[in-house]
């Protein structure tokens, strides 16, 4: 049986319910009616900033964000940890079985993998910008690449690449994000300051717009009580835009505040708490607009209140107007479920002005057995219009049928070394407060890597067609295995062209990232981890006529997963591995990045040393691949 929609939200917002639909009735009108809001133009900007710190002492009372701790288990509503921060969980999802596939059906194919190195991983996030920086999991990957350059994000740092991948900013060191879009640290470590905080940023996203030769970067930043911990509710995305095709110059920010309860020029959507989150900021484009989506929750406390589409001139953006033209769509109310979750924009490696942009998004997530056999395609029409004096969008959905698909379970990992988990354990040496930062000994685990809860995952237009992947379970080999679930979608006929699912026995595929060629050609990026492996940079390549190719290792994974998060001690709630991965096109190359585990060290080199020669911080372990791919 369908959820009509998720039971916080009928609690907190008011809402007719009719065969199945749900149906907004806050102030900003009808469901799916538009709104035009302000976008705010700051300032320049550079991507550079302070050094690493030569050291960092763990600290039990700053080591984590609040403001981003606190999340509940999404994909099952167990283990609802540490509750301090935002909830951007959704209420009552729950793991589904997977179709019965073999782990042995693969198309040919063989792309060529080419220039590949390591990029962003924790040791750079927590000692940039001197240090002045918090323990982040996970990293959320952006990646975007054209005229020559590979610009990396994650939570909460970047840098600029060559493509022989050199590193080009800040001397080689990674840039933090709080100094690049202008605000004070994310938190002064010492000195007469110590203790305040900047703004919290997190869910980097970026796109390369050929047509423009521009670079977009956007973060989703929540403020604060002046210096202080605590938040004030008011939460915006940042997005910053290259004034030339060459990111390690200038850039100009624009601010788009989404807490939408009628204030900053945002509509209200009563969101419970008294302000929305515009949590989960995903970018696409057209030849006329650039496109952000978020997952609306309430700032605190239960509540989900669908997908939010913001539609901006491209146009204008690039040449720098004071206030862009953007539109705002909020899918409360409509389709089979009541509202979109994760309506994911598509990008494309030729933008054209056919005057429609393209959206996927999943269903299994607001059904009772956490399966659906179905997903949505969103179409946004007359986008042109966004360079008009009056813009006029419409927004459509349908349901387009494929094959079952679930939530997946946790996925596994190889027995490995795990030092923070010993530090916690050890009774005969005060590691767990000399350097884990914490007074608990408590050794438990969440259990497993987090693989997602079906949310759609990277789109792409490419070739008519509109790409998309998800995490799935799967049942291979007689085992319940997270695994993937891909798409081609004719947008004119609103159904499959191509679909197929990936998975192998004693073996997990998470968090896909396809990016797709002009001529149909692509790859799909993801992480592989399993009973055998250690979390590892894969990839297969992908096209419109065979689909998913054989599974390739970008990078193999050398050591065992180790972060804060999968530790009952830190309060997380869950083991935060993932969110997103990326692919991006350039020339006749795919460029992906994935998460994987690229470090080992044991326990006695961990307590001498606890970024284990400069390859970790003391509380996690993660890191980033990037590789070119040629299909």
């Amino acid at each position: 049986m369908r959820k009509a929609l998720i039971l916080a939200v009928l609690a907190i917002v008011a809402i007719a319910v009719t065969a199945g639909t749900a149906r907004n009735t806050h102030a900003a009108g009808a469901a799916g009616a538009p709104s035009q809001i302000q976008l705010q133009k700051l300032g320049a900007a550079t991507l550079g900033g302070a050094g690493l710190a030569a050291s960092v002492t763990t600290d039990p009372n700053s080591e984590f964000d609040s403001a981003l701790m606190g999340d509940v288990d999404a994909d099952s509503g167990n283990d609802a940890g540490g509750d301090s921060g935002t909830n951007r969980s959704i209420v009552g999802a729950v793991t589904g079985h997977g179709r019965v596939i073999s782990s042995s059906a693969r198309a040919k194919s063989n792309p060529e993998l080419g220039t590949h190195w390591q990029g962003l991983n924790f040791h750079d996030q927590r000692f940039a910008n001197g240090g002045n920086q918090f323990s982040v999991e996970p990293p959320d990957q952006a990646l975007c690449a054209g005229n020559g350059y590979v610009l990396e994000g994650v939570n909460d740092v970047a840098q600029v690449y060559d493509t022989a991948g050199h590193a080009l900013l800040n001397g080689g060191n990674a840039v933090d994000l709080n100094t690049f879009f202008g605000y004070p640290a994310a938190i002064v470590r010492s000195g007469p300051n110590a203790g305040q905080r900047g703004p919290s940023i997190t869910d980097p996203v970026c796109l390369y717009d050929a047509q423009a030769n521009r670079f977009f970067f956007v973060v989703l930043t929540l403020d604060h009580v002046g210096l202080t911990a605590a938040t004030n509710g008011n939460n915006h995305l940042d997005i910053a835009v290259s004034d030339t095709g060459n990111p390690t110059g200038s850039w100009t920010i624009y601010k788009l505040p989404v807490q939408n309860n009628g204030t900053q020029g945002t509509p209200n959507h009563n969101c419970g708490s008294g302000f929305c989150l515009g949590d989960y900021p995903h970018i696409g484009a057209d030849g006329s607009g650039i496109y952000l989506t978020t997952n609306e929750f309430a700032f605190s406390g239960p509540g989900f209140y669908g997908s939010q589409i913001y539609a901006i001139s491209k146009a204008q953006l690039v040449a720098g107007s004071a206030s862009p033209t953007t539109v705002l769509f909020n899918t409360l109310g409509l389709g089979p479920d009541g509202g979109g979750f994760t309506v994911w924009p598509a990008q494309s490696p030729s933008p054209d002005n056919n005057g429609k942009e393209y959206f996927l998004s999943s269903r299994a997530v607001f059904t009772d057995d956490g399966t659906s056999d179905s997903i949505l395609l969103w179409t946004l029409s007359n986008t042109a219009s966004l360079d008009s004096a009056s813009p006029s969008l419409a927004l459509d959905v349908q349901e387009v049928p494929v094959q079952e698909y679930a939530v997946p379970p946790r996925a596994t990992q190889k027995a490995g070394n795990q030092p923070l988990q010993n530090c916690l354990g050890d009774l005969s040496f005060a590691c767990n407060t000399s350097i884990a930062g914490t007074a608990s000994h408590n050794t438990a685990v969440y259990g497993g890597l987090n693989a997602n809860d079906s949310r759609m995952q990277q789109v792409v237009y490419a070739n008519g067609k509109v790409w998309g992947a998800l995490d799935t379970a799967v049942d291979v080999g007689g085992q319940e295995r997270a695994g993937i679930a891909y798409y081609e979608v004719n947008p004119n006929s609103g159904k499959i062209v191509l679909e197929g699912q990936l998975g192998e026995a004693g073996t997990d595929y998470t968090y896909p990232a396809i990016g797709v060629l002009p001529n149909g050609k692509g790859v799909m990026a993801f992480t592989l981890t399993g009973d055998n492996a250690y979390p590892s940079a894969a990839y297969t390549g992908i096209d419109a006529k065979v689909g998913a190719g054989d599974v390739h290792l970008a990078a193999p994974g050398v050591g065992a997963w180790d972060g804060f998060t999968q530790y009952r001690a830190f309060g997380a709630g869950r083991p935060r591995w993932g969110d997103y991965g990326a692919a991006a096109v350039m020339g006749n190359s795919i460029w992906i990045a994935s998460e994987y585990v690229a470090q080992t060290c044991n326990y006695a080199t961990y307590k001498a040393d606890p970024t284990c020669g400069g390859t970790r911080a003391p509380l996690g372990n993660w890191s980033t691949h990037i590789s070119q791919i040629t299909p």
